[in-house]
């Protein structure tokens, strides 16, 4: 049977504003990337957001990106490896300590933003950053993009697991990579496309390039960008996709089918 991992960002609100519309988002996912209050988030919005994980049993995973509330974590810094490592292991720990409270560990993790572009197309920064996940939990399931960088940063330090996403409303180059933002057409907003090409994949495990080219992607979860409007409505189409294939919806860590 068709088995697919549906996952959003989530908890990317701040104090009394709001981002997205996460308590419908949850009830359509099965897994959670919550922010750990660096690009999005803080400790208040942590806790509901895993309270609620934990009530509709679906995944948990830490979001972790730049100090950069202002910018959603969208702009590149420059930060020595060794201090980007610390900041990455600081919000592993903040939301790692609260899940564990709460008594619904973290199982995943991603890289946000322009934190995980970086780390996608570069292996030298990729390395120390994924050692440090690994160290801090070798159990952890790294989620990104295709990035042959990360897979050969996870296998240098003792094989920690990394799954490819499907980004259903994102455009990829020819390497399988995320095409910026600063692009025009990078982000889809037509949920009409977003479904033509959630189709595709789930039926060839395949997606154009942003040049029109057919590329793989290995992948059993597609993502759903919870502060892009129409998020709900795209995530509850791409569920109800899934299932009229025969499939169900399962949380990452529960998956045991592949596509394509």
């Amino acid at each position: 049977m068709l088995e697919v991992d549906i996952n959003a960002d989530l908890g990317e609100g701040f104090g009394p504003w709001k981002m997205g519309e996460d308590e419908q988002l949850m009830q359509l996912i099965s897994s959670a990337n919550i922010a750990c209050g660096f690009h999005a988030g803080d400790p208040s919005i942590m806790r509901n957001t895993l309270l609620r994980a934990k009530e509709l049993g679906i995944d948990a995973g830490a979001h972790v990106g730049f100090p950069d509330l202002v910018g959603f974590g969208r702009r590149r810094m420059m930060i020595d490896p060794q201090t980007l490592c610390d900041l990455v292991l600081y919000q592993l720990a903040a939301i790692s300590g609260m899940a564990e409270m709460i008594g619904h560990p973290i199982r995943l993790m991603s890289f946000h933003g322009a934190l995980g572009n970086m780390i996608a197309e570069d292996e030298e920064l990729a390395t120390p950053l994924v050692a440090a996940v690994a160290a801090f939990n070798p159990e952890l399931v790294i989620k990104s993009s295709l990035s042959p960088c990360i897979r050969n940063a996870a296998a240098r330090c003792g094989g920690i697991k990394v799954e490819t996403v499907f980004h259903a409303d994102r455009e990829y180059d020819e390497q399988g990579l995320l095409v910026s933002r600063k692009l025009p057409g990078a982000v889809i907003h037509d949920n009409q496309k977003v479904m033509q090409r959630v189709s595709q994949f789930l039926h060839e495990g395949t997606a154009k390039t942003i040049a029109g080219n057919t590329i793989t992607i290995p992948a059993r979860s597609i993502l759903v960008h919870g502060d892009n409007a129409g998020a709900v409505e795209l995530a509850r189409a791409i569920r109800e996709e899934v299932i009229r294939l025969g499939g169900k919806v399962v949380p990452l860590s529960k998956l045991s089918s592949t596509l394509g």
